[in-house]
């Protein structure tokens, strides 16, 4: 008995001192006077989409309105430009090229009337242009073959290049980007060896865009798991071949004996950071130095994973890359805005791990609001002694501090409880905006409606409703102090006022 009443004490005293610990709040200071540089909003210039055929559709363009409305975002990319579907290419009886540019001036002149500029991606190739019918798994079966003809791709990339000046000038497409390809060290790209024949496409590409206008910016090797970036611009340096930059993509679920060739376990929050900084330093020593690197792909998954990109996880996941990623890249491109989307096949159910930030019936994700929520921070970042906080400043002075709880998907973590102890700060009072599994995310309405597979319309208007944000909490600051207690998966971002 005296056994057993011991093994209880010592359980209540441990118990006792968790619950303290997990009650003890974290605490972060923010000294308004702290060292600060700038902060260019990297995160939201660009975001990827499906394939070209789709910038067709009013669903694709009133998600990217949406996304444009909360971002300001400036470039789109997609796949599949010289898709047959698209309609670019052709030949007669004879075998000579035929051009039809007529999907392509809906789809661009569809673009640029809402505010964004083509990130063009050359792909992919045209059937009767094609060595080989080599289809790729997507459900729209690409052809990833090379070029039967070098002459007749050079003049298909020269027609494509003279149209696009001749309809929007010199002045406007020479503020684009051509991207070579996608991907080319997977299936995207069935050129044997996938190094040497990528090479001979870019040498190709890069040079007919050139003959057309030097003003034009060209670059690649836009390849996943941050790889080929050293290879490719010693290759354009020994050859003499324009880039104008660097592109590649990483996901947070990558592998990291595919991107540093090592057996790391590198966690989620982790990768994509780390493999930017591979390609970034490789830049910064190679006889180039100077090109930008632009980061064409990025998610926390390559898969379709609904308790990653469908949830709040994103929130915390999003902060803590940009906190990461700060200074190590010109443009990060956010794969996908929208979910109307069909690599996998046409869309069965809005909520199936998508890459978008707006779910199938123009429903936005968690996601669509962490973005939301990150357009409010300022221009210039200030030091901040946290991992996961980061403190700007914005150009009327303001400060704006974005905090965030985070934990991985598969193990949600406890409660957080951060006092914020401000310094050199006259605000008296702080608005609070939040997005986790409570606020801003519309799945406890859609579980509680029973999961739809195809909502009706009104279960979509109700669901768009439970989606949004609500107004900011304001709270006073007593003593220079502020309490926050931010739930697993949560972020809030915090403005002085």
């Amino acid at each position: 008995m005296k056994i057993q009443f011991l093994r209880r004490i010592t359980l209540a005293v441990v118990l006792t001192a968790a619950i303290a610990t997990a009650q003890t709040p974290d605490v972060v200071v923010v000294d308004a006077s702290a060292p600060a540089h700038p902060f260019p909003h990297f995160w939201e210039q660009m975001f990827g989409s499906g394939r070209a055929v789709l910038t067709l559709r009013e669903s694709y363009l009133r998600d990217m309105r949406e996304v444009k409305q909360i971002t300001d975002f400036r470039y789109v990319r997609f796949h599949a430009v010289f898709h047959d579907e698209f309609g670019i290419y052709d030949e007669d009886s004879q075998g000579a090229p035929v051009y039809n540019f007529s999907y392509l001036d809906q789809s661009y002149d569809g673009l640029l009337a809402n505010g964004v500029r083509p990130f063009v991606e050359l792909s992919f190739m045209p059937k009767k242009l094609a060595a080989k019918e080599i289809l790729h798994a997507f459900w729209y079966k690409q052809n990833v073959s090379p070029p039967k003809d070098y002459a007749k791709w050079d003049d298909l990339i020269a027609q494509f290049a003279k149209h696009l000046i001749e309809r929007y000038g010199i002045d406007e497409v020479s503020q684009w980007y051509f991207e070579v390809w996608n991907e080319p060290n997977l299936d995207f790209w069935a050129g044997e060896p996938k190094q040497a024949t990528y090479w001979e496409l870019y040498d190709h590409s890069a040079r007919a865009l050139k003959a057309v206008n030097p003003r034009l910016r060209v670059g690649g090797p836009s390849t996943a798991q941050a790889a080929w970036a050293d290879a490719f611009i010693q290759h354009c340096s020994e050859k003499r071949v324009p880039v104008d930059f660097v592109s590649s993509h990483v996901y947070g679920n990558d592998k990291s004996e595919d991107i540093f060739g090592t057996h790391e376990d590198i966690p989620r929050d982790r990768m994509v950071c780390r493999a930017i900084k591979k390609v970034h330093d490789q830049i910064a020593s190679s006889v180039m130095p100077t090109l930008p690197l632009i980061w064409s792909e990025f998610n926390a998954s390559y898969k379709n994973e609904p308790e990653v990109t469908d949830a709040a996880y994103m929130g915390p996941w999003l902060a803590d890359t940009l906190r990461q990623c700060d200074g190590l890249t010109e443009m990060m491109s956010y794969w996908t805005f929208s979910d109307v989307f069909e690599e996998q096949g046409v869309v069965k159910t809005p909520f199936y791990g998508g890459f978008g930030l707006i779910a199938a019936g123009g429903i936005p994700k968690p996601a669509f609001n962490t973005f939301k929520l990150l357009h409010e921070l300022g221009d210039q970042r200030i030091e901040l002694n946290s991992d996961s906080a980061l403190l700007t400043r914005k150009k009327d002075g303001s400060l704006v501090l974005v905090l965030w709880n985070y934990a991985p998907p598969e193990k949600e973590g406890p409660a957080r409880s951060v006092t914020v102890k401000f310094k050199g700060v006259r605000a008296k009072k702080a608005l609070i905006s939040t997005v986790d599994p409570k606020h801003g995310d519309v799945h406890p309405v859609y579980d509680k409606m029973g999961s739809p597979r195809y909502p009706r319309q009104a279960q979509i208007r109700e669901l768009r409703k439970a989606a949004e944000l609500g107004p900011p909490e304001t709270r006073d600051l007593h003593r220079g102090e502020l309490t926050v207690s931010l739930p697993s998966y949560g972020l809030a971002l915090i403005t002085l006022k």
